[in-house]
């Protein structure tokens, strides 16, 4: 017969249905014992739902409370506790659980507060349910779905009001769910909430009158960006583009090249916080022409070579940083490290590597100096190490994330 042990034999690895046809209080008493390994009394909790016995609920409720228990099972026994709001509220509810400090733990106490009705968490429910990390947004969402069941929406609106972008951004959601209009939203001040009623949009005819009628700019450039999703009319996107004077943003500092070669790689992908005006020009206007990557790194190489420097073979940005990827090959010469973006003709170094920098630039490349690396290209946000921010043109060009 099998055991535990064998259900689960390494960390993450855990046969879930074994576990579900497990006797349940076996499984309790295992959860309940902090001797065991965390990671086999995680899998043995989750196996427990919807058939927790009631004998050991106060010993599991127990282990929840510890806070020298380990996180990931207190998580788990809070999924799993679904209906022990009677003894678990109260505790979730004290100010101490404000000071909370293990992984994930504020964020599973608050989307339980809302799974248990607790219409006291609903503002930083809200808050979570506007995270940028998607686990975070999903935990806050199903609470205050939660909350919504139980109370009514038109209770929970009341309370969040609409002060907080995220306030406005959830009764964007909350309007949409019950099938209201919510084109109204396109106009918010707030580019995540705008971005967020454009994305719930389904109905092109009603986004074409929207065009008409659009009280703002940036409304109407997020009804174009909306229309070119749903039907990808790159000419009625380009129209509109026109009739609203071709609006972008303008960086100081920032030559078409640069410009071109970063909108044409960033505006599709960055976050919602983002400018309209950028994802709409990278949707009308022509990409540059990207190099062929082979054939510009054998032209620097030839350049190095050709002045005397030692360049060993290029290497990816992640391969160099042992992890990840991103925008740029690596190139070392002695002591010095050379960076060639595969966005275009873009190269940089240290300051003092004069050698290179004029080889580099006799060859067709141009260098990116410290100035110009500097400039910041705002209204463009960036996902970069957990920052949602504008970047540097450096950063932009020579773009790596593990």
């Amino acid at each position: 017969m099998r055991d535990i042990e064998t259900l689960v034999p390494s960390a993450g690895q855990a046969d879930t249905v074994g576990l579900s046809e497990f006797d349940a209080g076996e499984l309790a008493r295992y959860v309940a014992d902090p001797a065991h390994p965390w990671w086999r009394r995680r899998a043995c909790a989750r196996a427990l739902a919807g058939r927790v016995p009631e004998r050991y609920a106060a010993e599991l409720i127990a282990r929840v409370r510890d806070p020298d228990d380990v996180a990931e099972v207190r998580i788990a026994l809070l999924g799993i506790l679904a209906d022990r709001a009677a003894e678990l509220l109260p505790w979730l509810e004290h100010e101490d659980r404000r000071h909370e400090r293990s992984y994930a733990m504020p964020e599973a106490i608050l989307e339980a507060r809302g799974r248990f009705g607790d219409r006291s968490a609903a503002p930083e429910l809200v808050t979570l349910a506007a995270s940028p990390w998607p686990h975070r947004r999903a935990a806050g969402e199903a609470a205050l779905d939660a909350l919504v069941t139980r109370h009514g929406a038109g209770s929970i609106l009341a309370d969040i009001g609409v002060v907080r972008p995220e306030d406005r951004a959830f009764h964007v959601r909350t309007r949409h769910r019950a099938g209201a209009d919510v084109t109204d939203a396109l106009a918010d001040r707030d580019h995540g909430v705008a971005y967020l009623a454009q994305s719930l949009l389904s109905d092109p005819v009603r986004l074409r009158g929207c065009l008409a009628e659009a009280p703002t700019r940036d409304a109407a450039l997020w009804a174009a960006y909306a229309l070119h999703r749903l039907t990808g009319d790159a000419a009625q996107t380009r129209a509109v583009y026109e009739t609203l004077g071709r609006p972008r943003v303008e960086v100081d500092g920032l030559d078409e090249e640069l410009r071109g070669a970063i909108v044409h790689e960033y505006a599709s992908r960055c976050e919602r916080q983002s400018d309209p005006r950028w994802r709409v020009e990278a949707l009308c206007t022509e990409p540059p022409v990207r190099p062929d990557q082979d054939e510009q790194l054998r032209r620097v190489m030839a350049a190095l070579t050709a002045a005397g420097m030692a360049p060993r073979t290029p290497v990816p940005c992640g391969e160099h940083h042992h992890q990840g990827g991103g925008t740029y090959h690596v190139i070392e010469c002695g002591e010095s490290e050379l960076c060639v973006s595969t966005l275009g003709p873009f190269v940089t170094g240290d300051a003092t590597d004069v050698t290179a920098r004029s080889a580099l630039e006799s060859a067709g490349f141009r260098w990116i100096d410290g100035a110009t690396g500097a400039i910041r290209v705002t209204g463009l946000c960036v996902y970069y190490f957990g920052a949602r921010e504008p970047l540097g043109v450096d950063t932009l060009l020579f773009y790596w994330q593990d």
